[in-house]
């Protein structure tokens, strides 16, 4: 025969110590996840601003850009600060939002009269003074009759001036201000690495 025994309940003990936390042990843990976060923010938004990269697509851009080079885009500044003549900017074609980006150089801003005449770009009567090396222009499609810039239009072309598709044919026209997503900074290709000018 078992004997069962009653097995007697213990009480709570309210004379236990108890854990104590101190903030001032948690403070440095808090203070590195806010350091952590911050700093992955800051590069979040770096790479945002200054470092999207983009393909070079087709020859538009040479002798500046080869079909294929990488270049960085810098997307903050374009919004701040409104583009100059030379800046080498990216946008998408405004008749065709659906279209692959383009890479062309501003050639005229707004207010500007813009002409291509005698194989040369003429910006309100005065040749236009190119920073990258081009060739005399065969066709000039609109810009054989001056072209006035409406407040936020931008004439854009690339530097391959023979075979660029650009604002001088219907298919781009002038671009908006709008329509330019940020301008190329940086470039590496086969040929070279570094600013772009």
């Amino acid at each position: 025969m078992k004997v069962f025994k009653n097995k007697r309940k213990t009480s709570l003990d309210f004379n236990r110590k108890r854990m104590h936390f101190e903030i001032s042990s948690l403070k440095p843990a808090a203070i590195l996840l806010l350091e952590m976060a911050l700093v992955v923010f800051l590069a979040f938004g770096v790479v945002e601003a200054f470092g999207i990269r983009l393909t070079v697509p087709g020859e538009s851009m040479e002798p500046t850009f080869s079909s294929g080079d990488v270049v960085l885009m810098n997307r903050l500044f374009i919004k701040v600060m409104p583009p100059n003549t030379n800046d080498v900017v990216v946008f998408l074609p405004p008749s065709n939002l659906s279209a692959q980006y383009s890479i062309k150089r501003i050639v005229a801003t707004p207010g500007d009269t813009v002409q291509v005449k005698n194989g040369k770009i003429y910006v309100n009567g005065e040749a236009f003074h190119d920073k990258a090396q081009t060739e005399s222009i065969v066709d000039a499609g609109l810009a054989s009759s001056e072209i006035t810039l409406e407040d936020d239009e931008y004439f854009v072309m690339g530097d391959n001036r023979n075979n660029s598709e650009d604002s001088r044919y219907e298919t781009i026209g002038n671009i908006h201000r709008e329509d330019i997503m940020g301008s190329c900074w940086f470039v590496v290709g086969k040929d070279r690495i570094g600013l772009v000018y």
